[in-house]
């Protein structure tokens, strides 16, 4: 005798569904609205973004001084230094060229507070750099927009799990009432002496089935309970969901593109990582150029501190070339140009494989349509098998295995429908993910 087989999709371990557990009525919208401010993945997909935005905010440096300020104290019995701090202090004296003071100068302190400034002003590598770290933003920016859609299309699989979960338990539960009737024809039968106690056994053995198929159905509920509090961040002790929109028995047919489009999310960032990669090969490439900054300090000197006997100040601008670093600037442009060539391989790729998983799920609706057209004829024909088969056992023109058999048939065909209606109505949410 064939067992009712019944698939939820996705859900995993059997654990023990409780009845003193909380349960809580859900609608596919409220889900999606907790998830979209509480799923972890989001959370990480966000902390991604801000890093990128933090390291292209960094490129501001390259339009902003760099300011600094110091305050050294020293003592010094240096003959350069000890003349020079008092040059620098404002007090020396005739008396302190006497070359046996310039020889052998005594201690002398020196209190000085200084400010720089540095401005950047022709940087070219510089200003790719920026660039290319833009690109990496906006490429961020665009996956933690598509892993929002992902999160969406799985929030949806799980609500149908559910649903799936609920229906089941219904179909087993009618399976079961059924069982337990036949049961007690069967067992009146047997007691009027027209069965023999092996019919009467056989059923027994199918109300038994039934019913631990009815303990697994609502072990699912609990998976699928769990699996969604895990989305929404939420914890699963003593909690159990039930969505207030139940399991369609009709599919509604759509029509969809074939097409892979160039405006879809992650195909996007895609393109702005090779863009940031080509950015910083321009990067590496202007580093053989001189840069041009410009610089300033000013200075205060005193024997105290924090005194100001003396300050001046200091003003310029800087060309700088570095004409050869060993090498090092060859290297850094080859390797960006290697990241660069490979990110473009990778993206071809991307494509080429979104274009294939797309064409693959048109094909899978089309077979999932078929497949509920199939099962739901199936499923009317053996009830109808049932009925006939039903009324022929009550006027004893049928034996009980026979009875079983189409009895196990019927609902194993409506729990067959149901997955198939499953499988269609997620292929075309997938199908919506892929083509969005």
């Amino acid at each position: 005798m064939r067992k009712i087989n019944f698939i939820l999709l996705g859900i995993i371990s059997i654990t023990h569904f409780g009845y003193s557990q909380d349960t809580i009525a859900i609608s596919k919208k409220d889900i999606w609205e907790k998830a979209a401010d509480k799923n972890l993945q989001i959370k990480m997909a966000n902390q991604d973004f801000k890093s990128a935005q933090a390291d292209y905010r960094q490129s501001n440096s390259l339009f902003l001084p760099n300011i600094s300020a110091s305050h050294t104290s020293m003592a010094t019995t240096n003959p350069l230094m000890a003349f020079g701090s008092k040059l620098n202090q404002g007090i020396l004296t005739p008396s302190d060229f006497d070359p046996a003071k310039l020889n052998n100068p005594s201690q002398t302190q020196n209190f000085a507070t200084r400010i720089d400034v540095l401005q950047p002003l022709i940087n070219v590598d510089g200003l790719y750099g920026r660039q290319a770290a833009k690109s990496k933003m906006d490429a961020y920016q665009l996956q933690t927009e598509r892993t929002k859609e992902y999160l969406e299309l799985e929030i949806n699989k799980a609500f149908m799990q559910l649903q799936m979960s609920y229906k089941a338990v219904k179909v087993i539960e009618k399976a079961n009432v059924t069982a337990e009737a036949n049961l007690k024809l069967i067992q009146n039968y047997f007691n009027q002496g027209i069965l023999q106690k092996t019919d009467l056994l056989s059923m027994q053995v199918r109300v038994n089935e039934v019913q631990n198929q009815l303990q697994y159905a609502k072990s699912n509920i609990q998976n699928a309970s769990d699996y969604l509090a895990f989305l929404l961040d939420e914890g699963t002790a003593n909690k159990v969901y039930k969505p207030i929109e139940e399991l369609d028995n009709v599919i509604i047919i759509d029509a969809f593109n074939t097409s892979l489009s160039d405006n879809r999310k992650d195909i996007l960032a895609m393109n702005k990582t090779t863009e940031s990669y080509a950015k910083m090969l321009q990067s590496s490439k202007m580093n053989f150029l001189p840069r041009l900054n410009a610089f300033g300090s000013y200075e205060m000197y005193a024997q105290e501190i924090f005194g100001s006997n003396s300050n001046g100040y200091v003003v310029g601008a800087q060309l700088s070339w570095n004409a050869f670093d060993g090498y090092k600037s060859i290297g850094k442009m080859e390797k960006a140009k290697a990241d660069f060539q490979k990110s473009e391989i990778e993206t071809q790729q991307y494509k080429a494989q979104s274009q294939m998983e797309l064409s693959k799920a048109n094909r899978q609706l089309r077979d999932a349509e078929n497949k509920v057209n199939l099962e739901k004829l199936a499923l009317e024909q053996s009830k109808e098998a049932y009925r006939i088969r039903s009324n022929r056992f009550t006027q004893g023109l049928e034996k009980t295995t026979d009875l079983l058999l189409t009895e196990t048939q019927m609902y194993q065909k409506e729990l067959e429908y149901l997955q198939a209606v499953f499988e269609y109505n997620y292929t075309q949410e997938y199908l919506g993910f892929l083509t969005k």
